[in-house]
């Protein structure tokens, strides 16, 4: 008999082709994508490190980041139950308990639970529509994933601030169009923007994601990478995306 934990109804276990690693998913809730792939790819974990992710919704990105890095231990926050319910599941499927811990709370509550300035990265796929921006999705798992619902992008930003060491590095992907909005909290929080490069779907065309590594306490000198391009003219994936998948053995 195995010792796997079982599925829910409307569940799925999908492949992440990486490790032999799978994850528990429900598609009424909230399924990861593109974005969680570019974030755990775009961030750096030094051997030894101590990583959390908030807003880690089915906790792909932890388990990700434990897959392709040296990282100590890898922490996932998340609000909504049943998400929480499900990336501790995945956890387990996978034996990582040892590395990976999944904490149900609010990222406006961080200072209840953790001591300050006590992980080296963090990392966000958070929110990205902000209040009366978009259609809520009629799902309130979507929405909440989706909308500025329940924290809003100054609250994910100033948790950070709370929860790196001097020097420590902030790993975010969001919209472009809320760049000013990011780069001015980030700044405010004293978390210097170092890193960015911008993602379009097709060569020519407006990108659609940004991804961003800021560094608590950090001189003023920002590094802005080659645009990252996801489909050729044919619709298929660039060489550097795919060289991305296959580095990082997800297919």
């Amino acid at each position: 008999m195995s010792n796997k934990p079982a599925l829910k109804e409307g569940e799925r276990l999908d492949d992440l082709n990486i490790k032999n690693y799978f994850l528990i998913q429900n598609p009424r809730l909230f399924c990861f994508g593109m974005d969680a792939v570019l974030l755990s790819s775009f961030t750096e974990v030094k051997e030894g490190e101590e990583v959390i992710d908030l807003g880690t919704g089915n906790g792909i990105i932890p388990i990700l980041l434990e897959a392709k890095t040296k990282g100590k231990s890898f922490l996932g926050l998340e609000i909504q139950a049943e998400s929480v319910d499900m990336a501790r599941r995945s956890v387990l499927y996978n034996d990582l308990s040892h590395k990976i811990r999944i904490d149900q709370g609010d990222i406006k509550k961080v200072e209840e639970y953790y001591k300050k300035e006590s992980f080296d990265v963090v990392t966000s796929n958070p929110p990205y529509m902000n209040e009366g921006g978009g259609l809520k999705n009629p799902y309130e798992a979507k929405a909440i994933a989706r909308h500025e619902l329940l924290c809003k992008l100054e609250d994910v930003i100033a948790a950070t601030a709370y929860l790196l060491k001097n020097k420590g590095r902030f790993y975010l992907i969001h919209r472009p169009y809320r760049l000013v909005d990011i780069i001015f909290l980030l700044r405010k929080y004293r978390l210097e923007p170092k890193k960015m490069q911008l993602v379009q779907p097709y060569e020519g065309k407006e990108p659609n994601m940004v991804l961003i590594e800021a560094i608590k306490n950090a001189g003023t000198l920002l590094k802005v990478l080659p645009p990252l391009i996801i489909y050729d003219n044919q619709g298929q994936y660039t060489k550097e995306v795919k060289r991305l998948y296959y580095e990082d053995d997800i297919i």
